[in-house]
């Protein structure tokens, strides 16, 4: 998902980068997506991770004691993945708010400049 962010230089051959504020927020948006389905997953997890025997007899106790391990080690991963996905949407909202207020001190010092020259 990252790699859809164009960060390519400008016209000219100068070195730098372009940053398109929308595809960020796409791609922000896809990370926020994926953090949804992961706590749809999680809530459907605690099923899995406390399953009752259908029956008293052995089996089925064997059984619950097989399944339940199981569940609770997916609902772990789950929660270190949701956990994982919600630090890389902050630092993209963060790196996102850097670039947008340095480009807008840019263009605040550049007009300035523009109107002294005059």
């Amino acid at each position: 998902m990252a790699n859809e962010v164009n960060m390519s230089a400008p016209a000219g051959g100068g070195g730098g980068f372009t940053f398109d504020a929308d595809k960020i927020d796409g791609v922000i948006k896809k990370w926020q997506d994926l953090l949804a389905d992961l706590k749809r997953d999680f809530d459907d997890a605690h099923l899995m991770a406390n399953v009752k025997a259908p029956g008293k007899e052995f089996a089925s106790g064997d059984w619950e004691k097989l399944a339940n391990p199981s569940g609770k080690a997916f609902l772990e991963q789950n929660q270190k993945m949701q956990d994982y996905v919600k630090n890389y949407i902050e630092a993209l909202t963060a790196a996102k708010q850097k670039i947008t207020t340095k480009e807008s001190d840019t263009y605040s010092d550049l007009s300035k400049t523009g109107n002294q020259a005059t």
